[in-house]
């Protein structure tokens, strides 16, 4: 059962994989902002993923957010997301990103819960 306040978090260290420069977001060895918004997602979907009907899954389709202070090199970047409205299929997540400095981001994150095999049945 989908429930308001649902929430979850994720983890991942600053490392070449995920810089702006080696994601093409920026030229500069810092976390990018695409990263920080893949794992911003990744807490969303972990969030209710417990709670979804077998079969099924969540997919994000829009994220607002701003990314306001740069991580660095071996940083430990934490994200959350609490769940604040279900709209139906819809879902709505507060979301929040961190490193040992502080606040890096924060926004708001929308999924839909889909049918797994309905969902790449369509591709």
């Amino acid at each position: 059962m989908l429930e308001i306040g649902l929430t979850a978090e994720s983890s991942i260290i600053v490392t070449d994989a995920n810089t702006a420069l080696t994601l093409g977001s920026g030229d500069m060895k810092v976390f990018a902002t695409p990263a920080m918004v893949a794992l911003m997602e990744n807490a969303a979907m972990k969030a209710v993923a417990a709670a979804l009907p077998e079969g099924s899954t969540t997919v994000g389709t829009a994220m607002q957010t701003s990314h306001i202070k740069a991580s660095k090199m071996g940083a430990t970047i934490t994200a959350s997301a609490r769940l604040v409205e279900v709209d139906g299929r819809r879902l709505r997540f507060e979301v929040r990103a961190w490193d040992e400095a502080g606040t890096i981001g924060e926004g708001e994150h929308t999924r839909f819960v889909v049918d797994r095999e309905r969902f790449l049945a369509k591709l």
